[in-house]
């Protein structure tokens, strides 16, 4: 098991966000990473896009793409620095918001749904074990030393 967890872990992580994405898609017309930005957006307000890209753990060209179709939605407003034109700062529109809060008491169900496969007891050592593996994984990036893809 332990030199196959993280493809396991990412099978896991596939397989629970289907059912959200296909909802997202179905209702909204919005893809899994579309709604992943709203979600950073609505939860960090206005951000410059390379935060963004950072936030929501995607490179710099995926990001810029997503908030192209994201504006040509309207739910997504960019404008571009004066003083940098490489950088533009990204927020929520009020129909990205609304979508938003819409669409988060689903997402939140169906979180609540995965877990009902576990005990509550289950749950919070659950939750203090992805902690503890978020801290080796940031560790272990950090001792790495590789330079950061751009």
């Amino acid at each position: 098991m332990a030199e196959l967890f993280l493809y396991r872990l990412s099978r896991l992580q596939a397989q629970a966000v289907a059912p959200l994405g296909r909802l997202c898609q179905a209702r909204y017309g919005v893809s899994r990473r579309e709604w992943r930005l709203i979600v950073v957006l609505a939860r960090h307000g206005p951000v410059l896009s390379s935060e963004l890209a950072e936030l929501a753990q995607l490179d710099r060209a995926r990001t810029s793409r997503i908030v192209t179709i994201l504006v040509d939605m309207k739910l997504a407003s960019r404008e571009v620095i004066p003083s940098d034109r490489r950088h533009a700062r990204v927020a929520l529109t009020e129909q990205g918001r609304a979508l938003y809060d819409e669409f988060l008491p689903e997402v939140v169900e169906l979180n609540r749904q995965l877990l009902l496969a576990l005990s509550p007891e289950e749950v919070q050592q659950l939750d203090a074990l992805i902690d503890r593996l978020a801290e080796r994984a940031a560790a272990n990036l950090k001792a790495l030393q590789v330079p950061k893809p751009t």
